[in-house]
């Protein structure tokens, strides 16, 4: 494997490649929905997904490098390949443009809106990686951020923005940002060292858990009234039995005073979620 390959593969690692499952699915959805109305090319599908990897490539690359100085001092985080010096920093800035160039070329080649909007998604989502230095919202940026995927995939297909997009976008957002609030539990005590903000910071553990829970109640108040605006069968409604039973486990699972289970919690059940929603606009609109 030549140094160049081997640089991709640490990035990869480095990024959480396999995070893309999270708001991927949801983009998917949308087009799937939007693809009904107005249809939808194989070309168009693989342009979308090339768009969200090559977006969400750039966006933790950047998160990785402006964060190296924190990840280098929180005991959780030193291992990560910047700080441990298993990837240069130019190295990463090189290959973190790169995926912003793509993504802008990308975002061209499905039509002309995406490609003049292509920037301001990418201030949206690197914007993120410092807005916990000044605002506790910061799990609400990253919502907003990932919440963007069905509208832009509804704009690069219909050249629009119609309601159910923008029902979609919010239940992405108020799901990423009850379950980031979780995840950020595990460095509420760092975070306050270091003077930066985060809702745990802001309100404690309990009050933080809290939070995440009516978050994730408005997600799925959002998702209920999905089928309201897009034509969609009992497929879509076992789907949305089934996301409402994994975010009510884990809020379970993750209490005041146990954090043991965070990373089942942040990594596995979410993955179902973002999957069983994407089976569930499938099947409701196949059937």
């Amino acid at each position: 494997m030549s140094s160049l390959q081997q640089s991709v593969v640490i990035y990869g690692r480095m990024i959480k490649f396999s995070h893309s499952i999270f708001a991927l699915p949801f983009a998917l959805s949308a087009a799937v929905i939007a693809g009904k109305q107005a249809g939808v090319r194989w070309d168009q599908v693989l342009l979308i997904v090339g768009c969200m990897v090559a977006a969400r490539s750039c966006a933790m690359g950047f998160n990785r490098i402006v964060d190296r100085q924190f990840d280098a001092k929180n005991p959780r985080t030193a291992i990560r390949e910047i700080p441990s010096g298993q990837i240069g920093l130019n190295t990463a800035r090189g290959i973190t443009l790169a995926a912003a160039v793509v993504f802008v070329a990308l975002s061209f080649a499905l039509n002309q809106v995406c490609g003049y909007l292509s920037p301001v998604a990418l201030g949206v989502v690197c914007g993120y990686s410092y807005a916990k230095r000044f605002t506790a919202l910061v799990h609400v940026w990253l919502g907003v951020a990932l919440g963007l995927a069905p509208v832009a995939v509804w704009i690069a297909l219909t050249g629009t923005v119609a309601p159910v997009a923008l029902v979609l976008a919010g239940a992405v957002a108020t799901w990423v940002a009850g379950f980031d609030i979780l995840y950020s539990l595990q460095d509420e005590d760092f975070d306050r060292s270091q003077g930066l903000r985060s809702i745990p910071v802001a309100l404690g553990q309990t009050g933080a858990m809290v939070l995440s829970g009516v978050l994730h109640l408005l997600t799925v108040g959002l998702l209920a009234s999905v089928p309201m605006l897009a034509p969609l069968g009992w497929g879509y409604w076992l789907g949305f039995v089934l996301i409402t039973g994994v975010l009510t486990y884990e809020h379970w699972i993750v209490r005041p005073g146990d954090l043991s289970r965070i990373d089942k919690a942040f990594f596995d059940l979410n993955g179902y979620v973002s999957l069983l929603f994407f089976a569930g606009v499938c099947a409701g609109t196949l059937l």
